[in-house]
């Protein structure tokens, strides 16, 4: 039943779906469910562009596939990115940074994160259109939702006061980790049959993209938020995506 739960909280945390049930109890128990919600959002939004790079528009092929995961996501994950910039950039002290981060406004620092990663993004899924590579496109969604759990299961929460993103880090370890990178591997397996060498180059793209920010999230605030883990997910897909369009030139 727990199980079940864990799969409506995480979905009704990561996409706009309103899934019927109760949420779990235990808000780690949704991390399992990651991956597939990853999966579910690459698939849509693949599909999203596919669809629209039929008229041979390259160009607003990419742009339905940024525009359908910002509304499936209720842009989540870039308010974390844009949240992330002004405050690791803005504050000089963890506090100052922490502080900064929780402000919902938007600076000039977390404006030009989310115009440089839209671009650089844009700019990637236009190759892997033109290259006819989808499969790489849903890679990097579900890798991203796959990050996120290797930050929520390795890092500790870094506000003392608590936040929304602590019932999700809170009782997140190991078995989190392990179950998930399973289960991505094995679906990066069946979604990148055609090219296996993909999933190396996608698996490590995503895992050097989640300890670089990891790493930074550490030293500039001593753990993880909501925010870095709505980041690491920005930054996972352009990672991503730019590393198998590298690979396939």
């Amino acid at each position: 039943m727990q199980a079940i739960r864990g799969l409506v909280t995480a979905f009704r945390t990561l996409t706009i779906l309103p899934l019927p049930g109760r949420d779990t109890d235990r808000f780690c128990t949704a991390l399992y469910w990651f991956p597939a919600a990853g999966l579910f959002l690459g698939s849509v939004q693949t599909y999203c562009a596919f669809a629209v790079a039929m008229s041979g528009w390259y160009e607003f092929s990419g742009l339905a596939m940024i525009v359908s995961g910002v509304l499936l996501t209720r842009g989540l994950h870039a308010d974390g990115l844009a949240d992330l910039a002004d405050g690791f950039w803005g504050g000089k002290t963890k506090e100052a940074a922490l502080r900064i981060m929780k402000d919902p406004s938007v600076g000039s620092f977390g404006a030009l994160a989310l115009i440089l990663i839209t671009l650089l993004k844009w700019v990637a899924v236009i190759k892997l259109v033109e290259l006819q590579y989808y499969t790489p496109l849903v890679s990097g969604v579900l890798l991203a939702r796959w990050s996120q759990v290797l930050l929520a299961s390795t890092m500790p929460y870094a506000r003392s006061e608590g936040g929304t993103a602590q019932t999700f880090v809170t009782g997140a370890g190991v078995p989190h980790l392990l179950v998930t990178t399973i289960a991505s591997i094995s679906m990066l397996w069946v979604i990148l049959y055609a090219n296996p060498e993909l999933v190396v180059v996608a698996l490590s793209a995503a895992f050097a993209s989640a300890v670089c920010i990891g790493y930074l999230s550490y030293r500039k605030i001593g753990g993880v938020t909501g925010d870095v883990l709505g980041a690491a997910s920005e930054l996972c897909e352009a990672s991503v995506w730019i590393s198998c369009v590298l690979f396939s030139l």
